[in-house]
């Protein structure tokens, strides 16, 4: 099981946005401890070792450190905002 960072706009966005899509969120983030790439995971074009993994019309950016079993959120958005 990987453990979770969240970055500081991770954080941000968590604590602004309504309990339903944040538990969301939280279930799919669950998801992504115990399996990093789930079938839903593509890689970002254009950046090394940068995930996407959809949550409806939201995105959660991650990269993943496996000589640390850590997974950092970078960023989590809008699809239209994140890219």
């Amino acid at each position: 099981m990987f453990s979770v960072r969240y970055s500081n706009q991770a954080k941000q966005f968590l604590k602004k946005t309504d309990t339903i899509l944040v538990k969301r969120l939280f279930d799919k983030i669950e998801t992504l401890r115990m399996e990093p790439f789930i079938p839903d995971t593509k890689k970002v074009e254009g950046s090394s070792g940068l995930f996407r993994v959809r949550v409806g019309d939201y995105r959660i950016l991650y990269e993943v450190d496996h000589k640390n079993n850590l997974i950092g959120i970078v960023k989590i958005d809008k699809r239209s905002k994140v890219y």
